[in-house]
């Protein structure tokens, strides 16, 4: 068994073996159990029943949280003429094209999330084996390739946050962060549930969310009642 902290051991109390929360008392035992001395994120994962390796099953998509994420991200946006000052003005970070691919080629990394007009995927596309390991590939199904640069890199600078199925049909994402009110990480884990169960692929059979897990950086995580997600999302 993997030898584990004196703070985890001690917030592991917290969580009842056995039991599956709501959603209130989940989000509160997570806040209690956040005890780093950095504003710990709160994540969901989801395991889903569904088969990634289907095209027809993969979930992915994007969705902006109410209370954002409360991390500011950097935005680079590859684009020319018009455009660069259009994503300039939304508050991109970073605005450019050849001289900007070159840079990435040559090792730059300063940047958490990356936009591109359809015009510019001939050259982005070379940078796939760089951006594509580390999730920054733009895809339109996320809407980071777009011509409507001001909307995207507002809905990031928003608190806009990308959900995918990996290999094993699970997804994570964050809510947040411990520092946030109780109230608005409920209404951030409210949208996310919602856009994961509305996100069901017509194909996948049986029971959708096999199970919801929440959890701050550096605490266990505590489950949730799948079978109450629902009712939840509304009445909570």
């Amino acid at each position: 068994m993997a030898k584990v902290g004196k703070k985890y051991a001690e917030a592991a109390k917290l969580i009842e073996a056995g039991k599956f929360y709501e959603p209130v008392e989940a989000i509160d035992i997570v806040k209690k159990t956040a005890t780093a001395k950095f504003d710990e994120t709160v994540d969901i994962s989801f395991n889903l029943n569904v088969d990634p390796k289907y095209a027809d099953q993969q979930v992915r998509g994007a969705v902006v949280l109410p209370h954002g994420t409360g991390k500011t991200q950097r935005v680079l946006v590859f684009a020319k003429g018009d455009k660069v000052k259009e994503a300039e003005d939304a508050g991109a970070d970073y605005v450019g094209a050849e001289e900007l691919v070159a840079k990435v080629q040559g090792g730059w990394s300063d940047f958490d999330v990356v936009v591109a007009t359809p015009d510019m995927m001939g050259q982005v596309g070379r940078l796939g084996k760089i951006l594509g390991p580390k999730g920054l590939m733009p895809n339109p199904k996320v809407g980071t390739v777009t011509p409507d640069v001001t909307r995207a890199v507002s809905e990031i600078k928003a608190g806009k946050v990308e959900y995918r199925t990996d290999k094993s049909g699970n997804v994570a994402c964050t809510i947040g962060k411990a520092s946030f009110s109780n109230e608005d990480l409920l209404d951030n884990y409210r949208t996310i549930v919602n856009t994961i169960t509305k996100a069901k692929p017509a194909t996948a059979k049986g029971q959708y969310i096999k199970s919801v897990t929440l959890s701050a950086t550096m605490g266990p995580g505590v489950p949730l009642n799948v079978f109450k997600l629902g009712a939840s999302t509304q009445e909570q």
